[in-house]
């Protein structure tokens, strides 16, 4: 079955996302706060706070935590986040696993802003956090969203069953770290300047922006219940999908305005930093990343699962995006 022309014209993603991501932004805003620190002997200097709210709130496209319930959802035939007292438990997984990731992508992008990495002074179209704040706030606040990640991921196990909590923290432990976002930046601050192979270029971006969205995906498989075949068919749709991100990234980098972008455009080839774009040309980048989107199609289509037409609506956005 042909997993594009199957998407049911009863389905409304934009009433799928609205529907998630006022969860979400609820959500962040209070865990990402200073009552939320209250039952601490200290609570969290306000400069401190301030400055992990800026990060986090009001901006942002939340893709990761829209991509952990399309994986939840795809799991857990009939579940909603709201709306099954039964379920309460897997949602509950589910809705501190979507805001974790999404607070250690902000970390990441508060720590890839600074002058020691990309020194960039514009995101989500409004002053990086090192420029509002300064630039030892900044790495505070990065740390610290980084820390609460994991401790929204480890509540008492009558909320979210201990076995559980150590999956969701492996998961984006492994995508966070050397051997994931780390290690991608690391090999990207090395290659500046210098000509890589498709191979190495893939491996970097795999890294450094794959794997957490490839996590997304897993982390809202391990709040469900899914057959082996159903992990390994959504494995693969995070990893095509997780590169194809990173393709059309690299596209809009110089296609794009930054004001389009939220973010300064044409800063990879103004820092000379290998690219798609760069190492094959637009045009075939452009083709690389519905090659891309093909591949997650052919995963969805074999796992076996009944409805997963958040997940094809999400790749759909990903490789047509705009910003």
């Amino acid at each position: 079955m042909d997993q594009r022309n199957s998407m049911s014209d009863h389905f409304d993603l934009n009433h799928w996302c609205n529907h998630y991501l006022a969860h979400v932004e609820q959500a962040l805003d209070n865990w990402v706060s200073v009552d939320a620190s209250a039952d601490l002997e200290h609570a969290a200097p306000a400069e401190l706070m301030g400055a992990m709210r800026y990060a986090v709130l009001d901006g942002g496209k939340r893709l990761r935590p829209l991509l952990v319930f399309a994986a939840f959802e795809a799991v857990s035939s009939d579940l909603t986040l709201v709306s099954v007292p039964a379920a309460a438990c897997d949602a509950e997984a589910a809705l501190r696993a979507a805001c974790a990731v999404e607070l250690i992508h902000a970390y990441s992008l508060v720590h890839d802003d600074m002058p020691c990495m990309d020194n960039d002074v514009l995101r989500r179209g409004k002053p990086t956090v090192h420029v509002e704040f300064g630039e030892a706030s900044a790495l505070l606040a990065g740390d610290a969203l980084q820390a609460l990640a994991f401790e929204l991921l480890t509540p008492d196990a009558a909320v979210v069953p201990v076995g559980r909590q150590a999956r969701l923290c492996r998961l984006l432990a492994r995508a966070a770290g050397c051997a994931g976002m780390a290690g991608g930046q690391a090999i990207d601050l090395a290659s500046v300047g210098r000509a890589l192979t498709e191979d190495q270029l893939r491996e970097m971006h795999q890294l450094k922006t794959g794997a957490l969205l490839q996590a997304s995906v897993m982390m809202g498989v391990a709040c469900g219940d899914a057959t082996a075949k159903a992990q390994q068919a959504l494995q693969a749709y995070g990893a095509a999908m997780g590169l194809a991100f990173q393709v059309v990234d690299d596209i809009l980098d110089v296609t794009a305005d930054s004001a389009t972008l939220g973010k300064t455009a044409g800063k990879d080839q103004a820092q000379d930093k290998p690219t798609y774009v760069s190492l094959m040309g637009l045009e075939p980048a452009r083709l690389y990343a519905q090659t891309l989107f093909d591949q997650a199609m052919a995963a969805l289509a074999s796992s076996g699962l009944p409805d997963t037409r958040a997940l094809q609506g999400l790749a759909s956005l990903i490789v047509q995006r705009s910003s």
